[in-house]
């Protein structure tokens, strides 16, 4: 783990978001914040009680009244002293504020310098602090459970879990190495290989509650694609529940991708809407097609709209094949015309729909779910980032590895101390000082 922060050094923060508000926070936290509490406050306050009162300049004019609240070291949020100035939300008197308790000793903080410093001092775990800006940032009450379920150590202690059975199996392997020519044999007698299957079985489970919080955080980017005039905006403005795209009978009209954010189930679901694929002469439009093709190599998935009137042709099986590798499905549209029901195909991978009408969006929905791997019943999640469900795949492999080569102790060994160091990375046991910044760096400061 990184060094703790140094400890006479003093940061200062606006801790509320920008703009106008009832009430505006400037927090404070340090070794010692006694020199800025008697500055602003003109005096000393009693621990974790709240105190009314001005907040003052140099020449002991008032600047604001309001709440201060001091928590001594370590019982605070960031293991250090801290003090809270809780006056009212304008963005000129928190400035005020701020810059007295600057004069007084303190200095900016970075992005992230609170909660970074929550970690050093062992508040939190990385898994935990990451978990804060992911509260801040979720974007749907499902997000926000699955952040706090994080936060609150759960995610932490399923992980501890698997690392506390994966120390035994290790001491076990060690001991066979180191005592060769015992005659008890350590591994079959502890039943190893059912301890290694017991420690896969568990990382799978947390793999599975990762997946779906990744979901939850990240969402599903999907590109609607198709000839022109097939219905792409229309069926964008029936999903987002207004009218985000304008829907003519002109062939071209969408020249440019638009984007627009829904929620299924919880699930961000992030609909770019693109330019109709044809040849074309028309220069703007032939920049939208270039943009359509440059969407969809960023898109998790693609949604090929087809006029139901007509099916499938040449020019459909055309676009298909030049797409990427990612999940697909054949959306026939305008069923209210050709006189068609809505309908799921047996394969799962064409839907029949009337964006005019609204029948068959739900199977459309339903479907864009399972493409992006979301399975109902789930709140039990975890909010994941990529370089979780980076370390659970390594460990996954590592683990692996270590059972095929459970004939060869050293090997078997290293694997498992393998798996026991990527599985760590997750709440920060050993972190390198540059992912700390990284990670930290993009937290709002304040926080």
């Amino acid at each position: 783990m990184a060094s703790p922060p140094s400890p006479s050094e003093l940061i200062a923060a606006i801790a509320t978001a920008p703009g106008r508000g009832g009430i505006g926070v400037v927090r404070v936290s340090g070794a010692d914040v006694a020199g800025i509490m008697t500055g602003v406050l003109g005096r000393r306050i009693a621990p974790r009680m709240a105190s009314y009162g001005c907040f003052l300049d140099a020449g002991g004019q008032t600047l604001d009244e309001g709440i201060a609240l001091y928590f001594p070291a370590p019982h605070s949020f960031t293991g250090e002293s801290v003090l809270e100035l809780q006056g009212h939300g304008g963005t000129q008197v928190l400035q005020l504020v701020l810059a007295r308790c600057l004069e007084l000793g303190a200095r900016p903080a970075e992005p992230g310098e609170f909660t970074r410093r929550a970690f050093l001092n062992d508040k939190l775990d990385l898994a935990q602090a990451e978990a804060v800006a992911d509260l801040i940032d979720a974007q749907s009450q499902a997000a926000a459970r699955s952040a706090v379920r994080v936060l609150s150590g759960e995610f932490s202690r399923r992980i501890d879990t698997l690392t506390d059975g994966l120390v035994r199996l290790r001491m076990l392997v060690e001991a066979t190495l180191d005592f060769p020519e015992e005659e008890v044999d350590f591994l079959r007698k502890a039943d190893a290989e059912g301890q290694l299957a017991a420690i896969e079985q568990g990382l799978a489970g947390v793999l599975a509650q990762a997946r779906q919080g990744a979901l939850l955080r990240e969402g599903l980017s999907v590109a609607l694609i198709g000839q022109p005039n097939v219905g792409k905006s229309s069926l964008l403005n029936r999903l987002a529940g207004y009218e985000a795209a304008i829907v003519t009978d002109i062939a071209g009209t969408t020249r440019d991708t638009v984007r627009e954010s829904i929620q299924l189930n919880g699930v961000p679901i992030h609909i770019i809407d693109t330019a109709g694929l044809r040849d074309t002469e028309d220069t703007v439009e032939k920049l939208g097609i270039a943009r359509t093709w440059a969407a969809l190599e960023q898109a998790d998935a693609a949604l090929l709209l087809v006029d139901a009137q007509h099916g499938m042709g040449e020019a459909e099986a055309g676009i298909l094949r030049r797409l990427p590798d990612i999940p697909r499905l054949t959306v026939h549209n305008k069923i209210d015309l050709a006189g068609e029901p809505a309908r799921l195909s047996a394969d799962g991978s064409e839907v029949w729909l009337s964006a005019e009408t609204g029948e068959g969006v739900d199977l459309l929905c339903r479907r864009l779910l399972e493409l992006g791997g979301w399975q109902a019943g789930h709140e039990d999640a975890f909010i994941a980032r990529t370089r979780h469900l980076s370390a659970l795949h390594e460990a996954a492999a590592h683990l692996r590895a270590a059972r095929g080569a459970a004939g060869r102790l050293e090997l078997f060994a290293e694997e498992l101390r393998l798996a026991h160091d990527t599985l760590a990375q997750i709440t920060g046991e050993f972190t390198a000082d540059d992912l700390l910044g990284e990670i930290f760096g993009r937290f709002c400061i304040g926080k």
